[in-house]
């Protein structure tokens, strides 16, 4: 085979493989195959030196022939693989428009703030007015003015976060009773939702939690006004067969002072885990207001009585939706939360 005639086959065999190639990179190694320093083309050119003056005319036109088409169809070609690349990118990235759209994922109240409403909402449906105040507090009225003063024993009871000597974290919402008092001229019913902060940790207690209380003064408010109020909230909320009872306790700004138990909705009264085998489970805290409150707030307690009660928020959601451990509520975990 003479060197024209291998020139031809290389040039055959140059279009087979160019449309075997399916990606740049093939590309690119053909390129070096036929064309680089080493390449099938590039090759033959060195053959120029030991052809006759008459062959070289000739074998030059072919070989500068051949090099000029090999680079021309592997341009040609790259140009269709981007093509085809680009295709397939704008394809895969495509929008269809024809599709149904996807909503936004909604968000819903906490589980703690959907029962804080309920509760709301039975005592504002009973006219009792909503009040708020701080939760960073100053000893007077978080203390002082509820009949616990410097070093009373009950004041052991709070495990209280002190922001300094004279202002703390309010331990309870018994603050807001205190600045309505002082606000509000009797006869009034007001409650009090809000956080309070306590030193404690376990599973059934936590360092910042929800409560709410309640007050009602006016003139010959009675422990009878007190039990049917509390009656009324814990029938409407747990039903009109649940049984109330009340058992003497002490809290230094109310007396006489309850712990108020309603029978096991678990067990029915039988006995269970939950009410420890006894068919009651403490709901709230509850007593007439102390005489010497109504001193530091400028009430006449001869002429004004009044009651108070207050209830742990998370300890009835927890009732509400059979949960045992108060730190779920507060994990923030989503697969738990979205229950509610």
């Amino acid at each position: 085979m003479d060197l024209m005639d291998e020139l031809r086959s290389i040039g055959k065999e140059f279009k087979v493989e160019l449309e075997g190639v399916g990606s740049t990179s093939g590309l690119d190694a053909l390129r070096v195959k036929y064309l680089g320093k080493k390449g099938l083309v590039s090759q033959k050119f060195k053959l120029m030196g030991t052809a006759s003056p008459e062959e070289k005319k000739s074998l030059g036109k072919a070989l500068n022939e051949l090099k000029v088409m090999a680079e021309g169809a592997i341009e040609a070609r790259k140009a269709e693989l981007r093509d085809e690349e680009l295709r397939q990118a704008i394809k895969a990235e495509s929008l269809d428009t024809t599709l149904p759209g996807k909503g936004p994922r909604m968000g819903r109240l906490h589980p703690v703030n959907q029962i804080l409403h309920r509760i709301t909402g039975i005592f504002t449906s009973m006219g009792f007015g909503v009040e708020e105040g701080p939760e960073v507090e100053s000893d007077f009225y978080n203390f002082e003015a509820l009949n616990i003063p410097k070093n009373h024993p009950a004041r052991d009871m709070q495990d209280t976060f002190y922001v300094s000597e004279d202002v703390v974290l309010r331990t309870h919402t018994s603050p807001v009773q205190i600045r309505a008092m002082k606000k509000l001229a009797p006869p009034f019913r007001i409650i009090a939702p809000g956080k309070v902060y306590r030193h404690d940790a376990d599973i059934s207690h936590t360092p910042m939690f929800h409560q709410v209380e309640g007050l009602m003064v006016g003139e010959d408010i009675t422990f009878g006004h007190l039990k049917g109020i509390l009656e009324t909230f814990i029938h409407t909320y747990f039903g009109p067969d649940i049984p109330v009872r009340f058992r003497p306790s002490f809290f230094p700004f109310t007396e006489p002072s309850a712990e108020v138990d309603m029978g096991c909705i678990f067990c029915k009264g039988s006995g269970c885990r939950i009410c420890k085998s006894t068919g009651w489970i403490e709901i709230l805290g509850a007593g007439m207001v102390n005489p010497k409150v109504f001193q530091y707030v400028d009430v006449d307690p001869e002429r004004y009585t009044g009651f108070a009660f207050g209830m742990g928020v998370e300890r009835i959601a927890m009732l509400t939706y059979g949960i045992d451990d108060i730190r779920m509520l507060f994990e923030n975990d989503i697969r738990f939360l979205s229950q509610f």
